[in-house]
């Protein structure tokens, strides 16, 4: 499966390029060309999607009702 997820990515000061994402919780991702920024960023986004995935639950069954415990830090 595929997703489009849009990233940020600006010039440092220090010549570095810097990628962040909106759509990506935690998604920040250093490097020293806007390909290797790129790249970087594509295996981060990669991994942090699939531990979110594996923190939700796999419903075997989906019907028209059913409990689901939401957790909300406050």
């Amino acid at each position: 499966m595929e997703k489009i997820i849009n990233i940020h990515i600006e010039k440092l000061p220090e010549g570095y390029y810097l990628a962040t994402s909106e759509s990506i919780q935690g998604l920040v991702a250093q490097g020293r060309t806007v390909a290797e920024t790129i790249e970087i960023a594509k295996d981060l986004a990669k991994k942090l999607i699939e531990a979110q995935e594996e923190q939700i639950p796999k419903l075997k069954v989906l019907t028209d009702s059913f409990d689901y415990p939401l957790v909300i830090g406050v």
